[in-house]
């Protein structure tokens, strides 16, 4: 006997023919591979690692309640992932929000930290469902982690008849845990990740097994898997973030797919370039952190193991004009920092230009027109050089790398800007 779904939902099919992919879609999936490789392997601090942790984990959220209609900015979001109070009390229901998908996502995290690669099953899909919308105000017909006995519908997209849905999810569980969604060999590890998301992603939405979280449900189970392929913890927020950059785009690839006989491939090429674009701009941020890094470390060799008094205070004063790229007044140096203003109390302006006249005999400050800058691109003479040749391309390229962090909406130097030196 036929099911509802099949007359209905035709493209619902839990069959996926990779061999239809496009060129451009495997140079992507072998990008992104890479790109994983790269961040899983780069060596930061701790103390930046961690921060960065922070904001990627913040803008994630984000984006993951922002694309269901929560209104909290980034700022506010990691504000809440550090416990602090956001909105009055008349606005709760957006940090419950908030807080339910960080708990749904912690929980998805420490079970793969602790048991690795555990089949997906019904139960645990409407586990987390529950963890969504627990504590929420719902419709009284939602019923947090119990399937939908109701239809609904999304934009101009009606979800599989509520009767057939128990089926489905143990159908998509099933297709979920096959050797469809395992690569040849172990390097194809992340590649199949990324793809059993996406198209995990996909089914939840064309069933929409819940009166409510459908979304977040299907991103928690993206958290799930891209984790579970072995892709660091920084970018498995990354696709969210993608979709809600993208949001009008997003719901337009969705509803395509379910029009044109449910070929998956265009959203899939649509994920994965998104997915990779976001890479890109996590590994400039990375880089220009990097960059920071190393260009503190050079200070101190500069100067030596053995430091004077005087020493301890120009390092200080070049480390707080590295917090800019910009020319700094003179006037306004001693104030730059509580340390360096607290170093230079009771000191006469001969005291500075001494500092500023043995940092400039060292090469590591610029002086102009608008004041004094720390020459920071000394370090780029440890990089490979450039087909361009000169130092004036490199300088160029982290200039470009710095503007980069632009895209992530939070401003990492105030965030980082606490951290130990």
């Amino acid at each position: 006997m036929a099911m509802a779904y099949e007359q209905t939902h035709p493209w619902i099919t839990f069959e996926l023919d990779l061999g239809k992919a496009p060129p451009p879609l495997w140079i992507a999936l072998g990008e992104a591979y890479s790109k994983c490789q790269h961040l899983a392997g780069v060596p930061l601090k701790p103390e930046i690692a961690s921060k960065l942790h922070q904001i990627y984990l913040a803008k994630g959220i984000h984006a993951t309640t922002a694309i269901e209609g929560n209104t909290l900015n980034e700022r506010q979001v990691l504000d809440r992932i550090q416990g602090k109070d956001v909105v009055p009390k008349s606005q709760q229901y957006l940090e419950k929000e908030v807080d339910n998908v960080l708990a749904s996502a912690n929980l998805v995290m420490d079970e793969v930290e602790d048991k690795g690669i555990v089949p997906i099953t019904s139960d645990e899909i409407k586990k987390l469902n529950k963890s969504i919308l627990t504590g929420l105000e719902l419709e009284d017909r939602v019923i947090p982690g119990e399937y939908r006995k109701y239809q609904v519908g999304v934009l101009d997209y009606e979800g599989a008849p509520w009767e057939d849905c128990p089926y489905l999810i143990d159908q998509l569980s099933a297709w979920l845990n096959s050797d469809n969604f395992v690569g040849p060999g172990k390097d194809q590890r992340i590649i199949y990740g990324i793809v059993k998301s996406i198209i995990a992603h996909i089914y939840m939405a064309w069933i929409h097994p819940f009166g409510d979280g459908n979304g977040r449900t299907a991103r928690m189970l993206e958290v799930k898997f891209l984790m579970e392929a072995g892709i660091p913890s920084s970018a498995i927020y990354l696709l969210s973030n993608h979709y809600n950059a993208t949001r009008v785009e997003y719901y337009r690839r969705l509803s395509q797919i379910s029009k044109n006989g449910g070929d998956v491939i265009p959203f899939l090429d649509y994920a994965v370039r998104g997915f990779v674009d976001q890479l890109r701009d996590q590994l400039e941020a990375v880089k220009a952190q990097q960059w920071g890094v190393s260009w503190q470390n050079f200070i101190y060799e500069v100067f030596g193991p053995e430091k004077t008094i005087a020493d301890k205070r120009q390092i200080a004063l070049l480390l707080a004009l590295s917090e800019t790229d910009d020319f700094v007044p003179k006037n306004n140096l001693r104030r730059l920092t509580p340390r360096l203003a607290e170093m230079y109390a009771g000191k006469t302006s001969k005291t500075l230009t001494r500092d500023l006249n043995s940092l400039a005999r060292r090469k590591m400050i610029q002086s102009g027109p608008k004041g004094v800058r720390a020459r920071k691109e000394l370090i780029l003479a440890f990089l490979p050089r450039t087909r361009m040749g000169d130092f004036e391309a490199q300088l160029e390229h982290a200039k470009r790398m710095k503007a980069e962090e632009g895209h992530l909406q939070l401003d990492l130097l105030s965030l980082l800007e606490d951290s130990p030196r």
